[in-house]
């Protein structure tokens, strides 16, 4: 009997609801669990980019010495640390404030909204803005830690959190604010979805400067009969660098898919599919242009192809198909290992890890195969395929020429205020012992000092 008028009483409810008699609840309630899923998703996407900097730490921290891996783990965890405070501080103002320009944003310092700003920021609650805070901070501190690995092994430990400090408050945030805060980049149609020209290219430009101005390490290119003989320096854990790359690639389905901003939009599945075959086809494209090039198939440069494709795909991950998405990985793949050979014995520039032609490279590259391959229906920006090729060259010049001059200055002023670099005794005995006091490997005994 009970469950007879149980089952009349739900009958009558769900004839109420057509006639609007509980239209606002039920519309509030769905609203209220959208915000829901969404503030669950960009928390999830937020937490795998975070684990992102034990890949970053781990892949620099391996294709060094062994002598210098506390150095790189301080570095790293200072750029996440000190980044977050001082994005919290300066740099969402400078990115995400509405008030300013198309040229930087000018409010909402500290995370200090106004009921008035909320409203012209989009959202109803302040809950919704420290839901995209922390999805943005780690994006920041990615861009940051690029430059780690390009001047690793010879950089003042005072000085490297001087200029950590500089590209999360003022750098980066001012660029980022043309594409993704609603600046002029934006306004013309460029379109970079997860960030391979906002985040990737402006830190392996800024980490072109610093191991320009820095200089190479000790012993790597040597001057003889007027030849320049290069020297490789070789990393000291490969495994470990092989991890860093498996976390990243982990990490990245939450830099890609979660970029969508909503976990109710399906799209993330896409995101998911491209983002797995173009690191696929980086990773294999690295290992055969290698096996061709060298006659043996490269560890290093393989691991490195795989990230490669994973910056590539970044910018057009959601506009792209399956297929252009392989396109666009193996072409990154291929690039790395031209690119990582062309800076070193061309150009003679020290760059550890390769950062400068996995992120500044590859970012460009990802950036204009937006432009080349990408659904402009999806893009939505009113440009024929010439149109949005030309706007995607221009952001990436624009973000070029942004990360150079900016973080070149940066790097000249401390270099000659403070000084960029340890000294040579401090170099060949390792960083850990003379800016740390410790031994990252304490009890094991190290053969390789050069």
């Amino acid at each position: 009997m009970k469950k007879r008028w149980f089952f009349i009483l739900s009958l009558i409810v769900l004839m109420m609801i057509p006639t609007g008699l509980f239209a606002d609840e039920i519309t509030e309630t769905l609203e209220l669990y959208k915000l829901s899923f969404d503030a669950i998703w960009l928390l999830l996407g937020a937490a795998l980019v975070f684990f992102m900097q034990a890949g970053f730490a781990m892949v620099e921290t391996g294709l060094t010495r062994a002598k210098n891996a506390g150095n790189i783990i301080m570095k790293n965890l200072m750029d996440f640390s000190m980044g977050a405070l001082f994005y919290w501080a300066i740099g969402w103002a400078f990115m995400y404030g509405t008030e300013g320009n198309s040229f930087i944003g000018m409010n909402a310092f500290f995370l200090n909204y106004t009921p008035e700003f909320l409203a012209d920021y989009g959202v109803g609650s302040m809950q919704e803005i420290t839901r995209d805070w922390f999805f943005q901070v780690v994006f920041a501190a990615t861009a940051a830690t690029i430059v780690s690995g390009s001047m690793a092994e010879r950089t003042k430990f005072s000085s490297y959190l001087i200029y950590s400090v500089i590209i999360s408050a003022v750098i980066y945030p001012i660029s980022g604010h043309w594409i993704w805060g609603g600046g002029w980049l934006a306004a013309k149609g460029f379109h970079d979805f997860a960030g391979s020209t906002v985040v990737h290219s402006l830190g392996g430009w800024a980490a072109l400067m610093g191991a320009l101005i820095l200089g190479p390490r000790l012993g790597k290119y040597v001057k003889k009969d007027g030849k320049i003989t290069v020297k490789a320096i070789l990393g000291h854990n490969m495994p470990l660098a092989a991890l860093g790359v498996f976390i990243l690639w982990f990490g990245w389905y939450g830099f890609n898919a979660a970029s969508t901003l909503s976990g109710t939009d399906i799209t993330m599945t896409d995101v998911a599919v491209t983002t797995t075959l173009a690191a696929s086809a980086g990773a294999v494209f690295a290992m055969f242009t290698t096996w061709i090039v060298f006659g043996k198939p490269d560890v290093s440069m393989s691991l490195n192809g795989a990230l490669a494709g994973l910056v590539g795909i970044t910018a057009g991950c959601g506009v792209l198909s399956p297929t252009e998405a392989i396109i666009t990985g193996g072409i990154a793949g291929i690039l790395v290992v031209g690119s990582v050979e062309f800076f070193d014995k061309v150009l003679h520039i020290d760059d550890p890890v390769g950062a400068i032609s996995v992120h500044g490279i590859c970012g460009a590259w990802g950036t204009l195969a937006v432009g080349i391959f990408g659904d402009l229906s999806i893009i939505d920006s009113g440009l024929t395929r010439a149109g949005q090729i030309g706007v995607q060259l221009l952001g990436i010049g624009s973000v070029f020429l942004w990360g150079t001059i900016t973080a070149g200055t940066l790097f000249l002023a401390i270099k000659f205020i403070l000084g960029l670099r340890v000294s040579e005794k401090e170099e060949l005995r390792g960083l850990d012992l003379d800016e740390h006091g410790m031994e990252s490997y304490a009890g094991f005994q190290i053969f390789q000092n050069m």
